[in-house]
């Protein structure tokens, strides 16, 4: 449903102010420059999953718009790799941006803005003044309301200017791989049909095919060339390609030069068992991350087909999955048809023999997902889907965008949870009962690239993880460049590996294609490469220091602290009241110490808060939700027994100062105005 959500009083935009502009040949850019424009600021850092499900809803405005809009990305970077201009520009061409980006590393327009949250959407009118503040996502339609009334509105005036924006498109990448998320071994005898004996064994890709019969080969996800790759233990001889390479949704054939199949930035992969194939007609399981779906990939035939997922984003399509008074979410089966189920990012798979299912890292709402290949089921197996770290009985954790899992010799699945930039495990029980611990990582805004004990150790963004011969756990510390281990037996971090372009991937190759030891083979995605990286007798040492995202602080008096979030639902949505109160908030802070009271977990959106006057400063962790569902009421007032209904949530970590002439009410916008 959309809405309009409009400023009352005119205030004027403040100067956009950065270190440099990308995608604008070179040109910087002002609020003069954009005068007459429908102007559209999008902050955002490129480690957000909410905030690449932002680019997502905004491009078919940016289309349809093209004439009057433009969207300006300031990008405020969370993690201190994110500042690095380089990789800023590398994340601009992966996400396939095409508007102006400001780059803002410290924070300058983020303050001026007042932003509190990735993402947040603010509007300014054709003559400079603000006229929406939005957080989160979800708001795609009520900016299809806005930016008509816009146009009409200063067409009248003639102060609208049609005409060609200021973007200009930088330089693609070339090559056979354009930033690469995932890679899977292929043992002999389950690769592509291309490897049966139909190439010249005189040719080099006759001769890889004849390694790769006998040694096998490897599948990647060519994730910025929106397909897949079947290379040779060489890393370089492509053996066969999966998908067209157009962005999109089609099932079909994949194999091939005439491929009619599509994926859309596909991410993880996994081989099933050769039984469980048998059974399912396909061989390989795609997470295929905007297109919101899981895919199943023949290698016998090469058809690709969808095995899950509707194609919505689940936060935008999603009836009353709560959590409870004691912080419990809903956990279990998703319904019987796995194509009537909205899924939110998959980000990797995993074969588990313990569920006999593939399990699911669900970036985009925080938790962990299964899927039986045999029989369909779809269920949520972790996390409440609330935003953070929380370990405990699987219904009750929380995660934070977790990207990569690997099971270990005794059926446990670890994972590598970015946001949080820690290394979690699920506990397998035999009765299939999951419990959650963390191994290393402290927070959300908590970071760094420190070995050691791990209850001191840090880590940046991991993406990936695996397990190695010997137990313990390597880790793709994707923005450390790194590649780090994890002792289970000793309780230690350190360092394998340094120096990598964004590795978003580590595997165990036994291969011995480059020796008689072991390897690790590493998805360098920055580099748009595989490589093959040694297994050190002697690991490194590394202490640079543990970080935390820094943000301006906000002052607040010692004692009491009223908290309201302000929520209205759209117009053609209710409050989804049918289960009681449909609005929530979850309190903690860090250090624990600064709430003597009002946190925890309960409904309502208003909250008094008593902060400690001996804590001088710390960051408060909230989190609001409310639920609302579509259509008009019936006669009786209550919301029709089919609506689709929505969930509305946001995540903030505010930073704050204590002192005595500190504000005593901290006022926060769940859907509404600052």
């Amino acid at each position: 449903m959309s809405e309009t959500v409009r400023t009352h009083a005119r205030v004027r935009a403040s100067e956009l102010v950065g270190r440099n502009w990308l995608n604008t040949g070179g040109k910087s850019l002002d609020l003069e420059a954009l005068r007459g424009k429908i102007v559209l600021l999008d902050f955002w850092t490129f480690c957000c999953i909410n905030c690449l499900h932002v680019l997502d809803e905004l491009r078919p405005l940016e289309q349809q718009y093209s004439d009057v809009l433009v969207t300006v990305g300031v990008h405020s970077p969370k993690f201190e790799h994110e500042a690095d201009p380089v990789a800023l520009a590398a994340a601009v061409e992966r996400y396939e941006i095409h508007h102006p980006v400001l780059d803002d590393p410290e924070l300058d327009t983020w303050k001026a803005y007042t932003a509190r949250a990735w993402p947040t959407l603010v509007v300014i009118d054709p003559e400079g003044y603000i006229v929406a503040h939005l957080s989160g996502e979800g708001h795609a339609d009520g900016l299809a309301v806005l930016i008509p009334e816009l146009i009409a509105e200063h067409e009248a005036k003639g102060t609208l200017h049609r005409g060609s924006g200021p973007y200009v498109a930088p330089e693609a990448t070339s090559g056979t791989l354009r930033f690469p998320g995932k890679a899977l071994f292929l043992p002999p005898g389950r690769g592509s049909t291309a490897l049966a004996g139909t190439a010249d064994a005189g040719t080099p890709a006759g001769a890889a095919a004849a390694v790769a019969a006998e040694k096998g080969s490897w599948l990647v996800t060519d994730t910025g060339h929106h397909r897949l790759v079947e290379l040779g233990t060489d890393f370089e001889t492509v053996l066969a390609t999966f998908g067209s390479g157009t962005k999109g949704y089609a099932d079909g054939p994949a194999a091939g030069d005439t491929a009619s199949a599509q994926f859309n930035e596909p991410q993880g992969l996994v081989l099933l068992p050769e039984d469980v194939a048998a059974k399912a007609g396909y061989d390989v399981v795609i997470a295929d991350s905007v297109n919101h779906r899981l895919r199943g990939l023949s290698l016998t035939d090469g058809k690709a087909s969808t095995l899950a997922g509707n194609g919505i984003q689940r936060l935008l399509e999603t009836g009353p999955a709560r959590v409870d008074e004691e912080g419990a979410g809903f956990s279990g089966s998703l319904g019987t048809d796995p194509l009537d189920v909205a899924l939110s990012s998959p980000w990797d798979v995993v074969w588990s023999r313990k569920l006999n299912a593939v399990v699911v890292a669900m970036a985009g709402t925080h938790q962990i997902f299964s899927f039986d290949p045999v029989t369909g089921a779809v269920s949520i197996i972790a996390g409440n889907g609330l935003e953070g770290l929380l370990d405990g009985p699987a219904h009750e954790s929380w995660f934070a965008q977790s990207s990569g899992l690997a099971e270990d010799a005794d059926g446990n699945i670890w994972v590598a949870d970015s946001e949080t930039s820690a290394l979690r495990k699920l506990v397998i029980a035999d009765d299939a009962s999951i419990t959650v611990e963390s191994a290393v990582g402290k927070g959300l805004f908590d970071f760094g690239f420190r070995d050691g004990p791990a209850a001191e150790a840090r880590l940046q963004h991991p993406l990936g993880v695996t397990v190695l011969p010997d137990g313990s756990v390597a880790i793709a510390d994707t923005y450390n460049g790194a590649v780090r281990r994890y002792d289970p037996a000793s309780g230690t971090v350190s360092t394998l590996a340094r120096g990598l372009a964004e590795p978003s991937d580590v595997i165990v190759d036994h291969t011995e294609s480059a020796g008689s030891e072991p390897l690790l083979v590493v998805v360098e995605a920055n580099k748009h490469q595989l490589v093959y990286v040694p297994i050190p007798k002697e690991a490194q040492q590394v202490d640079e220091g543990a970080s935390q995202t820094q943000r301006p602080k906000s002052p607040v008096a010692p004692g009491t602290l009223d908290l309201t979030v302000r929520f209205t639902a759209p117009t053609g949505q209710k409050l989804d009241d049918r289960w009681g109160d449909p609005t929530q908030l979850k309190i903690s802070s860090t250090p624990p110490e600064l709430l003597v009271a009002g946190g925890g977990t309960s409904v309502g959106l208003l909250r008094t808060l008593e902060l400690s006057p001996d804590v001088p400063e710390g960051v408060l962790h909230i989190t609001a939700r409310a639920a609302a569902c579509d259509g008009p009421e019936t006669e009786d007032g209550e919301i029709p027994d089919h609506a689709a209904c929505h969930l509305y949530q946001q995540d903030w970590g505010i930073p704050v100062v204590l002192q005595a002439d500190g504000d005593t009410e901290l006022v926060l916008d769940l859907r509404g105005m600052d």
